[in-house]
């Protein structure tokens, strides 16, 4: 199980992520209430990374806009090859 640590702008024109700073950041449309925000990343990432929803879950951060999500079935270099960006070591 790889992890992927982000951080999470709500309330977004759009849906995207981005690699900055060797850091992914997430933009979401919806907001960070009721787990809306949380519930968008995970789909988005999920999205991204070709695999199911349920695939993807978060592991901290539920209240704050750094977060850490778990991926089922992709290593840390896997996740991070599919989303283009480069681990920051």
């Amino acid at each position: 199980m790889g992890q992927l640590i982000v951080r999470v702008q709500p309330r977004s024109s759009k849906n995207t992520l981005e690699w900055v700073s060797g850091r992914l950041k997430i933009w979401v449309t919806a907001a960070p209430t009721d787990g809306q925000a949380n519930d968008a990343v995970t789909r988005l990432v999920a999205e991204k990374l070709g695999l199911a929803p349920s695939k993807v879950r978060l592991a901290k951060g539920h209240t704050s806009r750094d977060k850490t999500l778990e991926v089922e079935g992709l290593t840390d270099e896997a996740i991070t090859a599919k989303l283009g960006g480069k681990l920051d070591l």
